[in-house]
């Protein structure tokens, strides 16, 4: 009923930048917000921020001040723009759903900070 779709990880040097996309199908895809989560080696899995189907938005702490979102609705992708990246921010980048009590997960992209 949902899929997600993550792209737009990649190398970047501290301080750069990057947009992370989700691109969300299925049925009930028009019907979900996404939140993103990720995961550094080692470590558990945390949440980063939540973007709702109504426009709020909710960020972690962690990367508060450094993300915007935006949204092609045509095509229902949700993006995660994220600045001033530092090598703390590496992980694997995931994007969530929750349609009727159940949690779908991207495959997850790539996000490796380093100069």
């Amino acid at each position: 009923q949902v899929r997600l779709v993550e792209s737009g990880g990649g190398l970047v040097q501290p301080g750069g930048s990057l947009r992370l996309s989700c691109t969300v199908s299925g049925s009930a895809s028009s019907r979900v917000g996404v939140a993103w989560y990720r995961q550094a080696p080692g470590k558990q899995r945390e949440w980063v921020a939540t973007a709702a189907i109504g426009g709020a938005t909710r960020t972690a702490d962690s990367v508060n001040g450094r993300i915007s979102f935006s949204r092609d609705m045509a095509n229902n992708v949700w993006y995660l723009q994220m600045s001033n990246l530092q090598p703390d921010d590496t992980a694997a980048y995931y994007c969530s759903a929750v349609f009727k009590d159940r949690t779908y997960w991207g495959q997850g992209t790539q996000v490796t900070v380093s100069s």
